[in-house]
């Protein structure tokens, strides 16, 4: 029986072994480990170059939002400052009327305070503010105009305007402030 065992071809790959020398089939498997480890490593570079990227990513998403939130509140802060400037030579001019105003020279103080209202508007017209036009006898419109009160009428229609208490203003053709006006009703 022992005979047979040696010829019956299980063992007789370890018979045809030479000392020292693996079997193709463990040197198959030995490759195929060495490579799947390359692989690995390949890999595992792969990703931490990516995360490294990521973190990298991350960072200059959040130096920019920090950016953009400091320009933004720079734009609120001093947005109006070409504004401001313009309007206040306006304020000097009529600092300068009220300093030199007296009974004698009250007509010139009206006609420096006209010159400075329209330096004023001239002033705002350049940032796109223009005022609404509400003229007495005109039709009343509730998206331009505030209706403060009504009084009756028999010489306007009903709608129209009688007098304007508050001059409204448009920025930029969009409605900043309505005017305030009187409303005609019909009598009673």
């Amino acid at each position: 029986m022992t005979d047979k065992k040696k010829h019956d071809g299980t063992k007789g790959a370890e018979h045809h072994q030479v000392e020292g020398h693996p079997a193709p089939a463990a040197e198959v498997e030995n490759a195929r480990i060495e490579q799947l480890e390359e692989a690995l490593a390949a890999k595992e570079e792969e990703a931490k170059a990516n995360w490294d990227k990521f973190v990298r990513e991350r960072a200059d998403l959040e130096n920019y939002r920090k950016r953009v939130q400091k320009e933004k509140e720079e734009l609120l802060k001093y947005g109006n400052e070409s504004l401001i400037l313009e309007i206040l030579p306006v304020l000097d001019n009529m600092e300068q009327a009220l300093a030199h105003a007296s009974e004698e020279t009250q007509g010139a103080v009206v006609e420096g305070v006209r010159l400075t209202r329209d330096m004023l508007l001239a002033a705002l017209k350049k940032f796109g503010v223009t005022p609404v036009e509400a003229s007495v006898g005109g039709a009343f419109d509730p998206a331009y105009h505030q209706a403060m009160c009504q009084v009756e009428s028999c010489d306007q229609g009903p709608n129209t305007i009688v007098a304007e208490l508050r001059k409204g203003y448009l920025l930029n053709e969009r409605l900043l402030r309505p005017t305030m006006v009187t409303v005609a009703c019909p009598p009673k």
